[in-house]
């Protein structure tokens, strides 16, 4: 009997099954640029391996590495990378872990792409072979006292929770436009001691690669960006010089680093550095809200979203099929505070 390669349960049992487990789960995130073939063979391998130890996430593979952010049984995290290390293009892989548990995961799903980041740059602006200086999370705290200019290689919405101090932060929302901006951004610059870091590492590798790619000649990375940062001042008791939440790409949103809120409700300006997608599947939007404006709301981003929501099933489906509504998350892949300003 073949086995089942994919997870065609609901959200709302998967969200019961979660529930219901008796043992405790730890999200873990690691990458690793190496060549890899056999995309289909390895993608089928893994799930089948990773579905009978229990865990849940998402990964990425492409024939340029794999990138995955993981929940597992803890109780099963060394068996996990056992068997993870027993690959040999995985050998010695690094795992990181979260700063702050919760339901991060609720299924499993790894895909086959192009890129396992998606820059979308052409192979002769980089070379992975020359990447910048890995920086411990002492190295890059020295360095940004010393004055070197730090970088953020994240979305701007992202930045908007948490950030390193003055760091410059791009203003865009698509990886393929990142690489770009920071070069343009850094215009002038080339024999500056920059610093950069992202969430986990990964964008800071080709990034760094395409900069010294374009004659930066001191480029330098914050190894296991800011997760292992976040371990290592902890464990260090050192203060940290990044500020605010740590943004993830799971059901968390969230990891506070530090207790500094630096943002602010999209919709009401009360500090606040909670992000959440728009209560009407429809719209889905991700923006920042407030406890009052979830109750005001109902979860959504606007009035009309929130009024549609109390619509019956009927009268929501002819409003969306005869475009008789247009909703912030469908009428554009960004949106700018303040969200008071749209469709009160």
């Amino acid at each position: 009997m073949k086995k089942e390669l994919y997870n065609k349960k609901n959200i709302e049992d998967l969200k019961i099954d979660l529930q219901n487990e008796d043992f405790s789960r730890v999200t873990v995130s690691f990458y690793k640029y190496v060549e890899l073939d056999d995309l289909e063979i390895l993608r089928d391998d893994l799930y089948i391996e990773w579905r009978e130890l229990n865990i849940l996430g998402r990964a990425y593979i492409a024939r340029e590495g794999i990138n995955a952010q993981l929940s597992l049984p803890e109780e099963k995290l060394t068996l996990f990378m056992e068997k993870l290390n027993s690959r040999k293009p995985f050998i010695d892989i690094e795992i990181k872990t979260a700063i702050q548990e919760g339901e991060s995961f609720y299924k499993l799903i790894i895909k086959v792409k192009k890129e396992i980041v998606a820059y979308k740059i052409p192979q002769d602006q980089y070379d992975m072979n020359i990447v910048g200086k890995h920086l411990s999370y002492k190295e890059f705290n020295e360095a940004i006292n010393n004055g070197a200019t730090v970088v953020d290689v994240r979305n701007y919405y992202e930045a908007e929770v948490g950030k390193f101090k003055n760091a410059i932060v791009p203003d865009i929302d698509r990886s393929e436009d990142l690489l770009p901006e920071i070069k343009r951004l850094l215009k002038g610059q080339k024999n500056k001691k920059v610093l950069m870091y992202c969430t986990g590492g990964i964008r800071c590798e080709k990034a760094s690669s395409y900069l010294i790619n374009h004659g930066f000649n001191d480029v330098n990375q914050l190894d296991g960006g800011i997760v292992k940062y976040a371990n290592e001042i902890n464990k260090n008791r050192v203060k940290s010089q990044f500020i605010g939440k740590n943004f993830v790409f799971d059901s968390r949103l969230g990891e506070d680093i530090t207790n500094d809120i630096i943002s602010n409700c999209h919709q009401c300006d009360r500090p606040c550095n909670d992000h959440i997608n728009c209560e009407n599947s429809a719209c889905h939007i991700l923006f920042i809200q407030c406890n009052y404006c979830n109750k005001e709301y109902f979860g959504c981003c606007s009035k009309k979203c929130s009024n549609f929501i109390k619509l019956n099933e009927n009268e929501r489906l002819d409003l969306v099929k005869n475009k008789k509504i247009i909703f912030n998350g469908t009428n554009s892949d960004r949106l700018r505070p303040k969200l008071k300003d749209f469709y009160k």
